[in-house]
């Protein structure tokens, strides 16, 4: 007797729900093709699109039409979330620039005091992947949504980590609001000198300086906020 298709698909939720809770799928990770999934798993794309359908009712994945699926969180029942349809317009995406640079500001200063060598390591990785997005003309927010994740990993509060994991690639205001496609000039130029804040946050932790991480961590932050106020003050005049 043939297996249902909802049966099928319960079976590649568990799998890649499993993966995500665990790690091996980390927020704003993108997911295998629909391709690579039904060859993985031996299924039709009915099967695949189903699957990805619950995963995202569950919270943990987000569909960017034409750029592929993304790990959103961890999607535990009952967490702390912000839902993609709470982040519709710009005046959502500032709010949510608000609530990171309260949270973030501290994140950094933690992170400075207590980060290890190996965190230290990772942090550089996260930065490196970051600039060679840029140079090659990429948008790089995977790679910015693991800089942010490293610096709370660097708390050893996981508390921290399980918010920012739970943001996801929500955090990084150019995946909502501008468009897929090719780098412009201009949208790089952009993304460098946000390399460069991200810079200098990294050189703060590493000297263990909590203020200055602080301080840095607090720049980058606010520079994103007052680009995406400005962006809204032009939308209305």
């Amino acid at each position: 007797m043939r297996r249902r298709p909802r049966g099928l698909a319960h079976g590649v939720v568990d799998a890649l729900g499993s993966r995500i809770r665990e790690g091996a799928l980390a927020a704003g990770d993108k997911l295998p093709t629909e391709a690579a999934i039904m060859e993985e798993f031996g299924v039709s794309r009915t099967v695949v699109r189903e699957a990805i359908s619950r995963l995202q009712a569950a919270g943990l994945v987000e569909t960017r039409h034409g750029v592929g699926t993304f790990v959103v969180g961890l999607g535990d029942p009952g967490t702390f979330r912000i839902a993609p349809e709470q982040l519709a317009t710009l005046q959502d995406v500032i709010a949510v620039l608000e609530l990171r640079i309260a949270v973030e500001t501290e994140s950094a200063a933690l992170a400075a005091v207590r980060r290890t060598p190996e965190n230290l390591v990772t942090l550089r990785q996260a930065l490196a992947a970051f600039t060679a997005a840029v140079e090659e003309g990429r948008d790089a927010v995977g790679p910015d949504v693991q800089f942010h994740l490293e610096i709370a990993r660097a708390t050893q509060n996981p508390h921290f980590t399980d918010l920012m994991s739970t943001l996801g690639g929500m955090m990084i205001p150019r995946a909502r609001l501008e468009p897929a496609g090719p780098v412009t000039p201009e949208r790089q130029a952009y993304l460098r000198r946000v390399n460069a804040e991200h810079e200098s946050i990294v050189d703060a932790i590493a000297r263990q300086d909590p203020e200055a991480a602080r301080a840095a961590m607090r720049t980058h932050l606010a520079n994103s906020r007052e680009r995406r106020r400005r962006a809204a003050e032009k939308s209305v005049a």
